[in-house]
């Protein structure tokens, strides 16, 4: 089951949204980061065996509109909060990656009504960290975000020069809509850590241990953070483990919603 289709959430507010997986798994939703949805490709693909995976395009991504009003990861989260309610979701895992961790976390923080029943943050932003600062993404050149996100680098950097106009214009306005919502503060929320402590679901933190733009030092410090965490290293890994170790990560990812099962779940 692959599905695309579009909910209007309020009048100005279309949310692209692609479903794919079991009707009757357990509803998933994957958040993108700013490489957009190709980013988490594979993992949408590897849950869906066994769940209904749920994976949005953040407005301002791909094109999607993005009304002048929703400029915070707030409003992000409230509206994906609001998307599930609307369509009576409960029991959800929230997976998100890098700026898509940011924004399952504040999910998870104003959830009041016990939608989210578990977590998993991959090398998330969002948080500030003393004396380790998240490297400042929009200053790099091509060869400095290969540098710093991948611990291959050479397998995964591309020349700009040999990427066509279309796409390439693309991903500026991917980054001028990153920017809108993480641009200042850049990349986190001063209230987002100490407010953790009152997110009792279970979350699981994945972290690449080659990971240079956000370190293994976030991961360290969100797992601290959450009343009900694990912190998993994953070695030979960058900011997206789940693209350079795949088997790792996934193995990892089902281990924590197998433990979060439920008996619902568990009977269906």
């Amino acid at each position: 089951m692959t599905s695309k289709r579009t909910v209007t959430l309020h009048p100005d507010l279309p949310l692209t949204l692609t479903e794919t997986g079991s009707d009757h798994g357990r509803p998933i939703l994957v958040l993108h980061g700013g490489g957009g949805p190709a980013t988490v490709a594979g993992l949408v693909e590897h849950l869906a065996r066994s769940a209904r995976v749920i994976t949005p395009v953040h407005p301002g991504w791909q094109g999607a509109p993005r009304p002048d009003w929703l400029t915070g990861v707030d409003d992000l989260a409230l509206t994906y909060l609001r998307h599930l309610h609307e369509q009576g979701l409960r029991d959800v895992v929230v997976v998100g990656s890098s700026f898509g961790g940011w924004v399952a976390a504040e999910m998870a923080v104003r959830d009041t009504v016990g939608l989210i029943s578990g977590l998993v943050l991959i090398d998330a932003v969002g948080v500030h960290v003393e004396d380790e600062p998240i490297v400042d993404f929009f200053a790099l050149d091509a060869r400095g975000v290969a540098d710093h996100a991948w611990h291959d680098s050479d397998r995964y950097f591309v020349d700009p020069a040999t990427v066509p106009a279309a796409q390439l214009a693309a991903r500026q306005s991917d980054m001028a809509a990153l920017h809108t919502f993480a641009g200042d503060p850049y990349m986190h929320d001063p209230k987002l850590l100490r407010r953790l402590a009152g997110v009792h679901v279970p979350a699981l933190l994945l972290w690449g241990a080659g990971d240079r733009i956000v370190t293994p030092a976030y991961g360290v410090a969100y797992s601290a953070a959450f009343a009900n965490a694990s912190l998993h290293i994953i070695p030979e890994a960058g900011h997206l483990p789940h693209i350079e170790q795949p088997e790792v990560t996934f193995a990892l990812v089902d281990a924590h919603l197998h433990a979060i099962d439920t008996p619902s779940h568990a009977s269906s």
